[in-house]
């Protein structure tokens, strides 16, 4: 896919984001900012039988935070924890379909970020 292409996807994500709600009765919720830039994600998460059965943000900040948010609430929504916790910087770059560089760095991994906060929270509240 040519670079514009990606870059009409994240601006899409970003004017209309899915999975940007504020949701009840979550077993987790993480809130995370990149002080640097300013952007702020909060994840709220379901899980079921070790899976994440629903996931929404809530968030404010650059394309670049928010819609990585909406592809990765996209891509992680029935995957089992332990393969969400393996994603890294290289599957945020395959999600987003552009390199945004060391500047943007922040901006691309808060989303993952706040995720495993999430994540640690649902694992230490059920003992």
């Amino acid at each position: 896919m040519p670079m514009d292409m990606y870059v009409e996807e994240i601006i899409s994500h970003y004017e209309h984001p899915h999975n940007k709600r504020k949701m009840e009765k979550s077993d987790a919720d993480f809130k995370e900012d990149n002080p640097l830039c300013g952007d702020v994600l909060t994840m709220h998460i379901k899980v079921n039988d070790g899976k994440i059965s629903d996931i929404s943000f809530e968030g404010t900040g650059c394309a670049i935070s928010q819609a990585t948010a909406s592809i990765l609430t996209d891509h992680v929504k029935g995957m089992k924890i332990q393969e969400v916790k393996k994603i890294d910087y290289e599957k945020i770059k395959e999600l987003i379909g552009i390199d945004p560089g060391p500047a943007r760095l922040n901006c691309a991994t808060l989303a993952i970020k706040t995720l495993n906060g999430a994540i640690f929270v649902y694992e230490h509240k059920k003992g």
